[in-house]
């Protein structure tokens, strides 16, 4: 089965929009789990502008499910997952002022300095994923690092879909093969919607995480979140 996490830094912008507490960032953690999330996912970037460190900390006791934070690994972020201790934590390379995760890690690279994040993190019995292309490189490289699961950066997948949906798909199976008999879990995220999960998951049915936040909550705004998490969850087992 393939879980759903839901991002929920889209609540938390609105919210920091206006100052003060609604929407609140903690109540939808819990309703998106009543609601059918197999998951919580948090993106804390080091100018706060959505998901805050301190939210982070209150969400934490409350997460029934599964909590997956992701982040650049600085000093700052290391401390906050290690004291937090989610049940995942993936890595992304975004720099400080990213407006959203753009890119995959250029594994080769910076596989040292992976490589020794990801001890500190296992030796903390926390699983941890990298966020990576479909450079075969990149995938060959990231089982070196020790880490337990890669996340398929699918903004590619999805800009190409409605024009040629076979192309689209073509290299995530290709990379999420390659990731699989390296003995690697493999997730993915980022733009995935109502129009194309579908057909993600069809063609990669071992995907175990899909973490979606902009999209779902931009499809809550119209459809309701229960409502709207129950249509994403359908597109995960029809």
């Amino acid at each position: 089965m393939t879980r759903l996490s839901v991002n929920i830094n889209k609540i938390a912008t609105l919210r920091n929009a206006r100052g003060g507490n609604i929407p609140n960032v903690k109540t939808a953690a819990i309703n998106c789990e009543q609601f059918g999330a197999e998951g919580i996912t948090v993106h804390p970037r080091p100018d706060e502008r959505h998901i805050r460190y301190r939210d982070v900390l209150e969400i934490r006791p409350v997460i029934r499910t599964e909590f997956n934070i992701e982040g650049y690994p600085s000093d700052k972020f290391i401390d906050l997952v290690l004291s937090v201790r989610p049940d995942q934590v993936t890595l992304v390379p975004d720099a400080h002022d990213a407006i959203t995760s753009n890119a995959g890690w250029d594994i080769p690279r910076y596989r040292l300095f992976l490589t020794d994040i990801i001890s500190t993190f296992r030796n903390a019995g926390i699983r941890t994923s990298i966020f990576v292309d479909t450079l075969t490189s990149n995938i060959e490289n990231a089982a070196l690092t020790g880490t337990d699961r890669v996340e398929l950066y699918t903004e590619p997948y999805a800009a190409l879909f409605d024009t040629d949906a076979p192309g689209a798909i073509g290299p995530f199976i290709t990379a999420a093969r390659i990731a699989r008999n390296a003995g690697l879990g493999v997730n993915a995220g980022h733009d995935l919607n109502l129009d194309n999960l579908r057909y993600f998951h069809q063609n990669i049915p071992w995907v175990e995480e899909v973490s979606i936040g902009h999209a779902l909550i931009a499809d809550a705004l119209y459809l309701g979140l229960e409502n709207t998490i129950r249509m994403y969850k359908r597109q995960l087992s029809d």
